[in-house]
């Protein structure tokens, strides 16, 4: 099965080109509070989103906690998938899956250890996919991912056995080590934008060497 490329941290429409001209099968818009370099606009969010392919998935990142709150920003930005980086409450998940069941939901799952597994059973009922990232949301300042750092990838492997859904696997993934990543943990599909990026902005060298280095795993 080939494995899936996101580009995430999309703030123009060259950046958006540049992705899909490289192999990206999804754009991430990041739309999360507080601000970043790499948060755009919601409403610039809905215009490169119309200007998509059809066959590009875009994804709304997001750090709203609740239901209605998530799908005012999807009705802003017209997404096909949101990717909720907080571990909000599984019933908040519930209510997001009947206001937008059209809407592919990706609850990333922050991996700090092995408890990480106990939320498959929390979220699987309401999502359509996982999202496996290295930040740590129990800080007095939470981490939500960007952070260009690795967590444990047999932690990781284990939770794609162990999920009933598709799992794309983030945190400090690069074109030196993407091949590692996939062979290991198996995932659906990987997901960066440090990793592809030279002083901040998209390098179209990284993102080819990248795509290449996912078609290698496939082979293997």
């Amino acid at each position: 099965m080939r494995t899936r490329i996101k580009i995430c941290g999309i703030g123009s429409v060259e950046d958006a080109i540049m992705a899909i001209e490289a192999g990206a099968d999804a754009l991430g818009f990041n739309c999360v509070d507080p601000p970043s370099p790499r948060t755009v606009a919601q409403a610039l969010a809905a215009q490169l989103v119309r200007g998509l392919p059809h066959r590009v998935e875009s994804f709304l990142l997001t750090s709203e906690r609740t239901a209605d709150a998530i799908v005012d920003q999807l009705r802003r930005t017209r997404t096909t998938a949101v990717q909720i980086i907080a571990h909000i409450d599984p019933a908040e998940s519930a209510r997001l899956a009947a206001a937008v069941p059209e809407t592919r939901r990706v609850q990333v799952l922050h991996v700090e250890n092995r408890d990480v597994l106990d939320l498959i059973a929390d979220y699987a009922p309401h999502v359509d996919a996982f999202l496996l990232d290295s930040g740590k949301p129990n800080l007095a300042v939470p981490e939500f991912g960007g952070t260009g750092s690795t967590h444990d990838w047999d932690v990781s492997a284990e939770f794609v056995e162990a999920s009933p859904l598709p799992v794309f696997l983030a945190g400090g993934l690069a074109p030196d080590n993407v091949v590692d990543a996939i062979t290991r943990v198996k995932p659906f599909g990987v997901d960066l934008s440090t990793g592809v990026r030279t002083q901040g902005r998209l390098d179209r060298s990284k993102l080819i060497a990248f795509r290449e280095a996912v078609r290698r795993a496939d082979r293997i």
